[in-house]
């Protein structure tokens, strides 16, 4: 299939609309979610296909200034300004002090209820919640061959799918906790650290020979940035329904409200923020549109998260559980995303959907019978993050639950 739009940007890399045939096939079940027309107009199409040559400028500009200066000596800098503002960083360079004065200044449109109301919607959902994540939002997404690559490239599968699993968790927990995002929270600390650590990653996989910016664009550029952080907000939504799991359509909109803020910190530049979920629907699919097809990597990294339920930190029984956990996983990932799209991940694709087939009718019942209880739709959320919460101890056993800078990145 013919490319729809004219690209006259030279800097537009070559990955943007590689092959749409694949890219609609993959985008459908959005598609389908989605009233009207959704298709890019030319001039979005150029922005789509441009974001992927951008980075996260702020980041980018401090990041150079600290490895310049040397890190030995900026990053306590960075970390206690992080850990309690800037104002607490006695003669702060004017670099760190420029960065920090804007980040430290909330947007006008943030509200504080509707955080912690997304907070405690993401709770809901309890363990469901973070077996849609998994099965869906990170598989689908390991599709994206581009996204791949980075990810590659430092190491990701010499280090283990387990702790990246671990890491990428302990962060959203920290992020979907009542208050979380608030300054100097557990969520907003940790956010900030994600962020430098991308571009201490985007730096270095940038100058490596290996890297074809032609055809990639830059290491964790905008458009991709923007494709995880739909990830975790607009197919977390969808994927909850679709497992039985009840939200409301003001309850999409706390949650959708609670990742614009958490993108912003993260980086993601404000024209790919969206308010609602519609809007947001609209824009996974366009970013769909854009992404190149599975290759390589894909099998790489859908083989490796394949065994990751091996690796955890079990209690007992762990050859046993560690297996079920597998299997039940796989069953999740066969019902969300399709025989072609398993064979693309290099995974078994004669799977059948027995999980969710034995699981979505009794969750469904349970969380609208729930919800009629006084006090019911408190218990839910309270009862699910703390399920939540446990489920690190699994994922981490006795290590440190903390995101460790990565090597490569240092």
């Amino acid at each position: 299939m013919d490319k729809p739009f004219a690209v006259s940007e030279p800097r537009i890399p070559s990955r943007h609309g590689a092959d749409l045939e694949a890219a609609r096939r993959i985008a459908a079940p959005v598609r389908r979610t989605i009233r009207g027309d959704p298709e890019p107009t030319p001039e979005r199409w150029q922005a789509i296909g441009e974001s992927l040559m951008r980075g996260d400028e702020p980041m980018d500009r401090l990041v150079a200034w600290m490895t310049a200066e040397g890190l030995r000596q900026t990053r306590p800098l960075f970390d206690a300004a992080v850990n309690h503002g800037i104002a607490s960083v006695r003669d702060a360079p004017e670099p760190l002090r420029a960065f920090f004065a804007a980040v430290e200044a909330v947007p006008s449109w943030v509200d504080a209820r509707l955080l912690d109301e997304g907070a405690r919607v993401t709770g809901i959902a309890g363990l469901a919640g973070m077996l849609v994540l998994r099965d869906l939002a990170l598989l689908a997404g390991y599709q994206a061959s581009a996204i791949n690559r980075t990810l590659v490239l430092t190491g990701a599968l010499e280090k283990g799918a387990a702790r990246r699993i671990a890491e990428t968790t302990k962060w959203w927990v920290d992020c979907t906790r009542p208050g979380g995002m608030a300054f100097g929270a557990a969520g907003y600390r940790t956010t900030l650290q994600v962020r430098w650590i991308h571009a201490m990653v985007r730096r270095h996989i940038a100058a490596l020979p290996e890297w074809n910016t032609e055809r990639d664009g830059l290491p964790i550029n905008q458009g991709d940035m923007h494709a995880t952080y739909l990830g975790f907000s607009v197919v977390y939504l969808l994927g909850q329904r679709a497992f039985g799991v009840k939200i409301t359509r003001d309850e999409g909109r706390s949650v959708m409200h609670l990742w614009r803020y958490v993108a912003w910190l993260m980086g993601v530049e404000p024209c790919w923020l969206h308010d609602t979920e519609r809007e947001g629907r609209v824009a996974l699919y366009q970013n769909v549109l854009s992404q190149p097809p599975p290759d390589e990597t894909s099998r790489q990294l859908g083989r490796a998260l394949q065994d990751e339920p091996l690796a955890r930190h079990y209690p007992n029984l762990a050859w046993l559980r560690g297996r079920w956990n597998r299997a039940k996983h796989l069953s999740i990932a066969r019902t969300f995303l399709g025989a072609t799209a398993m064979q693309s991940l290099g995974l078994p694709t004669a799977i059948r959907p027995w999980y969710p087939l034995l699981t979505i009718g009794p969750r469904l019942v349970w969380h609208r019978a729930v919800r009629l209880l006084p006090g019911g739709l408190a218990y839910l959320s309270r009862s699910g993050r703390a399920a939540q919460q446990g489920y690190l101890k699994t994922l981490f056993g006795p290590d440190d639950p903390a995101i460790r800078v990565l090597h490569a990145a240092a």
